[in-house]
């Protein structure tokens, strides 16, 4: 399932066709970020997974599992996260 893990500068998408939907990366994420799809808000919903989609098939695949961001830890409880969103890919 790690297979559909894509990184950016400084966020991680799943590609929604290869997701599995096992949920075991779910309590895995260090700040929360990931939440199954069965997020009842439909319009958040359809913004995540358009987002998921498009980066995913540009920002450089993960087949490993690496240690967490730099400062990630910031992140964990912030309502807001997406302003720090960067489209670039990650290294």
């Amino acid at each position: 399932p790690v297979d559909c893990f894509y990184e950016g500068e400084n966020m991680l998408v799943i590609n929604p066709d290869e997701c599995i939907d096992c949920g075991v990366c779910e309590p895995e994420c260090p700040i929360n970020a990931i939440v199954a799809d069965t997020e009842e808000n439909i319009e958040e919903k359809e913004k995540w997974l358009l987002l998921n989609k498009k980066f995913s098939a540009i920002w450089p695949n993960i087949s490993k599992k690496k240690d967490p961001m730099k400062d990630h830890e910031k992140f964990k409880n912030m309502k807001d996260k997406f302003k720090f969103f960067s489209e670039k890919p990650g290294s």
